[in-house]
This record gives C-alpha cells, structure tokens and sequence, in this order.
C-alpha cells in the first residue's frame, strides 16, 4: 500500500485463467474508489512511462496559476494492449500536477480511471518496479486458455492506428462470447465514437471499400490528358505527307490576329 499525499494505493498481482495481470485500486478521501487493470506486459511499458513524466516534472519550475497550458496537459501517452487502451495524461490545474490514467473497456463499458499525484509518481514507479522484478512481465497466457468459444487459436493482432488530417482513426480486434469483431473508432479532440464490425461481415466491407478505391483511381486517371500536341492527340497523324516530311500546310496570322491564311504545298 502507498500513501501519497491524501490518496492511498494498492497494488496488488492477481491471476486468472488468462495469466497474471497488475490490479490498482485508489482509494481518495470519503472511501471512493477506483480501479483499473493491467496486462504484466503493459505493467512493464507503464512503468517505462512513469519514469519518462518523472523526469519531465522533476525539470519543470514551481507551478503558476497564470499560465496553466489550456487543457490541462503537459505531456500525454497512449498504451494499447489487445481491444484494451489506456491514456497517460501528465496534467495540471489550479490545485497541483497529476497524472491521469484511463483505461478504456470494450462493449462500451465506462471508462476506469485513477490519478497519481504527481510527487507521487518515482514512489510509484519504485513499487511497480519491485513487483515486476518479483512475478517478471510475462502474462503467462496458457496454451490450453487461447481457444475461445468461437473456435479461434492464437493470439488477435495488435491494434492499429491511422492518423489523417486532426483525426485519428483506432483499429482494434476483440473477442467475447459471440466471437471475433473489429472495433473502428475516430477520435478528434474530445469527441469519440466507435462502430463494431463482426468477423463474418469483415470480407463484405473489404469488398466494398476495394470497389470504392478502385472506382476512384479510374476517375482519375480519366482526367489525366493524353500525350500528344495535335487537336487529336497525336501530332500531324492524319495529315498527307509531302516529301518534305511534313504535311505541307502553312498557317500565318496577321498582324491584328484575327485573319489567318492557310496554303497548301502540290
């Protein structure tokens, strides 16, 4: 258990038929409680993190209530583990600095989150450390607990990411008891929202997103002009040649630009 400042911690190393996993309970004044939970995995990448915002704090100057950043944030990070995401926010306001951790739940789930004060945050780190020098940072995930019941073995790719103009597009792979789906969810600022894609629909979509890139590119390469300098595109083609090589016209203006006389060779 940590005590920081009005805030108590425990950490504890749990393990279920998935393997071991890092629980985090916060326990603030009044008893209210939060929860969240981590992958050993991810326990290992957050406690890289946790290291990167303490040292950043460490260079930071005593807090000024007149230029606090305008959403709050001093420096931000993004974990993905399976259909699991789980937001570092390193943030301050007219109370103090702290980080913010989310942990965002599949099937729309409301989102867990706990904040570390951020003095807090090397005494953290240091507990994380030894429990992770203690049960290492192995899920220890078992061959037999990899077959769910849609019948799927092995292990879900990882999540993706697409950034495009001030939106970023997520792609994350989940499982439940109904099966294997795609989530897609755009984020940009503060709004989110999500579509869920079952497996069996995935090939239909492919299909239709395919015909639409390829429709497009065959409009454009229609606007493209051909080569060529003549009214038809192909340079004197049509025209009689002469012996000279040529076909024998001769186009002049006049002076204004506005007759022209045309003289054919015999």
């Amino acid at each position: 258990m940590l005590q920081i400042q009005h805030k108590r911690f425990y950490l504890d190393v749990k393990q279920n038929r998935r393997g071991r996993f890092f629980k985090v309970a916060e326990v603030g004044t009044a008893g209210r409680k939060s929860r969240l939970s981590l992958a050993m995995s991810t326990a290992g990448e957050f406690r890289d993190h946790l290291t990167a915002f303490s040292e950043l704090y460490a260079s930071l100057g005593p807090p000024n209530p007149d230029s606090l950043p305008e959403d709050g944030k001093l420096k931000s990070e993004v974990m993905v583990k399976d259909n699991r995401r789980y937001y570092l926010d390193l943030k301050e306001n007219n109370r103090g600095r702290f980080l913010r951790v989310s942990q965002t739940m599949p099937r729309g789930v409301q989102r867990a989150q706990i904040a570390i004060p951020a003095q807090g945050m090397i005494e953290f780190r240091d507990a994380l450390t030894d429990l992770l020098d203690e049960f290492g940072n192995s899920d220890g995930c078992r061959e037999e607990d990899k077959v769910s019941s849609s019948g799927f073995e092995g292990e879900l790719p990882e999540g993706k990411l697409v950034r495009t103009d001030s939106k970023k597009f997520y792609f994350d792979i989940g499982q439940n008891n109904l099966g294997i789906y795609l989530r897609i969810s755009e984020v940009k600022n503060n709004f989110r929202s999500s579509i869920t894609i079952p497996e069996k629909s995935w090939v239909k979509f492919r299909d239709i997103f395919t015909e639409y890139v390829d429709k497009m590119r065959e409009s454009s390469e229609e606007k493209i002009p051909s080569g060529g300098t003549g009214a038809n595109g192909g340079g004197s083609q049509g025209c009689p040649q002469t012996p000279g090589g040529d076909c024998g016209v001769n186009v002049s203006a006049s002076e204004g630009g506005n007759a022209l006389s045309t003289t054919t060779s015999k």
